[in-house]
């Protein structure tokens, strides 16, 4: 799947693109409006990004994996060289530090994560500060040309670039997921 971005500073434009997408076929799920303004966006019925994934939990999560594996790696060759492994505890006490270390890493992490921006969003931060508003639509090959074909009725729309997307199957989890929750 591939990522969209388009800039706009009007959500009643945004609205009626949103509508015309889901005519078309695209998906909810698969589209999001990111704001500072948070309550004008919930008051047009957009699908606005949710709060976790704002922040930048997930991608510092996974940074803070990595360093704690490489961290792991390094306890866990350095027991075996300084022969900390051959006493009659052998290999458990190194085993548990490492995977100690590597959940501390990750945690660490996803806590630093908290506290910044979506890695993904940085660049529009100057923009959602002048009050702008980031429409982005995950879409599939096949519905690219819709989804260029109803951008072309909005001309005040800005593009702004185009990225790699959640993987359609994390957007067919969240749609069955939705489904769900209103049969209930």
């Amino acid at each position: 799947m591939k990522r969209h971005y388009y800039i706009s500073d009007d959500l009643d434009e945004l609205e009626v693109l949103e509508d015309e997408l889901e005519t078309d076929g695209i998906s909810t799920e698969q589209i999001h409006v990111l704001s500072e303004r948070d309550a004008d966006v919930q008051q047009h019925r957009l699908n606005d990004v949710a709060s976790l994934m704002k922040q930048d939990i997930v991608h510092s999560g996974i940074v803070g994996m990595v360093v704690g594996v490489l961290l792991a790696l390094l306890v866990l060759g350095g027991a075996y060289l300084l022969g900390w492994t051959n006493s009659p505890a052998g290999w458990a006490p190194v085993g548990f530090l490492a995977i100690v270390i590597m959940g501390f890493c990750m945690w660490e992490g996803g806590f630093f994560g908290i506290q910044v921006q979506n890695s993904q969003f940085r660049r529009f931060k100057q923009r959602l500060e002048e009050g702008k508003h980031v429409f982005f639509v995950d879409v599939e090959p096949e519905q690219e040309t819709r989804l260029e074909q109803a951008v072309r009725r909005h001309p005040r729309l800005i593009v702004a670039g185009v990225d790699s997307a959640a993987p359609s199957m994390a957007v067919n989890l969240l749609q069955r997921f939705n489904r769900f929750r209103r049969a209930i």
